[in-house]
């Protein structure tokens, strides 16, 4: 980002070998006629127990294949509507052929999150017919597809014409096949993975009941994500969660007995960790992050239905605010599709805010936002902000992750924080529980309302109240917002299934 919040950005070249092991053997996908190589790369994902989880990378980049082919695994978001169903292909396809090839021949379910991966479930229904019945086994194949969808944003679900499906597909399956499961206009992907899946669910409760509206012919549940506890809470925490609560960071269950840390110890911790993130924005920007001032942290992908700028609606009543009511100081992070124009205005927004609130609000937007930042952010900030437009959020993690650290939420009630708000004890709501949106203004304005008569004074006045709210974020939502309580439920509901 330069000086006025431009963004741009530049691929990140690496070796793979320095992460990851290369496998044997090599498998081949048909694109546009013509026989692709893709290779394998395994990254071992080690659990707190020692487990480890292989995560497999395909790879295209090989001499055998020409140039344009050899380019098809190098972006994630790159190139156009060609390029990117070749990669769906190379994905759904080749990404069974390649767990053949390595020997996983005993499995029983496939996951497909959103439909970028849908045609796997083409590829298992080839193999059925192949190996044990001359007609198209649709059933068989279906019981053994679940499928994930995780937004309701349009741009989440990927559709092809069937003039670029029979060029790139070339008589792999028959098209009437591919039009009766995928819809017969277009290729919907995500209609091919509802079609072929025995178990759909979306990521929150409420993104259940609008993915239903979406897609009123299929049964959809609903599982609502989570976040790895010790991955996501801070060292100062930690050391906390081992003091109190041994045994927590195999069961995140029990992180509800957080109630019973002392507030004292529990201010401390996050003390230790807001400390860290003063530092490092000081660090990167020289900016004179305040660590007395009450810190508000707001990071995730820069596009318009996230709402970045709603806190700046009205400068001169947010100015008011922190004059009257207490010190603020904000943080963000995030960034833009390199092909979101609207998401990069978004950003320069922040910047002119933050020019012509310089003298009175300190406001940071950091770069490079990764995993390693993110920790820092959502552990060390005191109060977490998200204003997504409703009905569009689907879940959201960035608040799971913060309360993690007993970082309450000021946050629209849309995705997860529907399930995870309780006003005044976890954090405070934005808006009403309705599925409509309640308007930038109105919600614009119940940012500053909280903020100047109950947040602020709470927070600079009532050490107490705070500490308080800050273990009950920690008992009541980082006790169930988790990867262990999400894991289970999938193994319940989808994969037992």
């Amino acid at each position: 980002l330069d000086d006025h919040g431009n963004q741009s950005e530049l691929p990140v070249d690496w070796n793979p070998s320095d992460y990851l092991r290369r496998l044997p053997g090599t498998i081949d996908v048909r694109v546009r006629g013509a026989t692709v190589k893709v290779a394998g790369w395994q990254y071992d994902m080690i659990g707190m127990t020692g487990y480890c989880v292989p995560v497999i990378l395909l790879d295209t980049n090989m001499e055998e294949n020409n140039p344009d082919d050899r380019g098809l695994t190098r972006y994630l978001y790159g190139g156009d509507e060609a390029y990117r169903f070749a990669q769906e292909m190379i994905l759904g396809m080749g990404g069974v052929r390649m767990l053949e090839k390595l020997g996983y021949s005993n499995l029983t379910k496939f996951h497909m999150n959103e439909g970028h991966a849908s045609l796997l479930a083409m590829e298992l229904l080839r193999d059925r017919r192949r190996q044990e019945a001359p007609e198209w086994d649709f059933e068989g194949a279906r019981k053994t597809c679940i499928f994930t969808t995780h937004t309701p944003v349009a741009a989440g679900h990927d559709h092809f014409s069937y003039k670029l499906v029979e060029e790139y597909l070339g008589g792999e399956f028959p098209l009437e096949i591919i039009k009766m499961l995928g819809g017969n206009d277009r290729l919907n992907m995500t209609l091919l993975a509802l079609n072929m899946s025995h178990y759909i669910n979306g990521v929150a409760k409420r993104h259940g009941e609008v993915s239903k509206e979406m897609f009123p012919a299929y049964p959809i549940d609903t599982i609502t994500n989570g976040v790895h506890s010790y991955t996501w809470t801070s060292d100062s925490f930690k050391c906390l969660f081992d003091k109190y609560i041994p045994g927590w960071t195999t069961d995140s269950f029990t992180l509800r007995y957080s109630l019973g840390i002392s507030k004292e110890e529990i201010w401390d911790a996050h003390v230790e960790a807001k400390k860290l993130l003063c530092d490092h924005v000081n660090k990167e920007m020289n900016i004179g992050m305040d660590f007395e001032a009450f810190t508000i942290g707001f990071a995730r992908r820069a596009t318009l239905y996230k709402r970045l700028d709603l806190i700046f609606s009205d400068v001169d009543r947010l100015r008011s605010v922190a004059s009257r009511a207490g010190r603020i100081q904000l943080i963000f992070a995030g960034k833009a599709h390199p092909k979101d124009w609207p998401g990069k205005e978004l950003i320069k927004k922040i910047f002119r805010a933050s020019h012509e609130l310089k003298d009175h609000i300190k406001i940071a937007y950091l770069v490079d936002y990764d995993m390693e930042l993110a920790k820092i952010l959502t552990s060390g900030v005191d109060l977490w902000l998200n204003t997504p437009q409703k009905p569009l959020e689907a879940s959201g993690t960035s608040g799971m992750k913060a309360a993690h650290n007993g970082v309450p939420s000021l946050s629209v009630l849309d995705g997860w924080w529907l399930e995870g708000h309780v006003e005044g004890v976890t954090g405070w709501s934005i808006g009403s529980r309705s599925m409509e949106s309640d308007g930038h203004r109105p919600e614009a304005q119940e940012i500053y309302d909280k903020l100047e008569s109950i947040i602020l004074p709470m927070y600079y006045g009532n050490r107490d109240k705070w500490t308080e709210i800050m273990r009950h974020c920690i008992a009541f939502n980082a006790s169930f917002f988790n990867t262990q309580r999400m894991v289970q439920q999938y193994v319940l509901n989808a994969y037992l299934h």
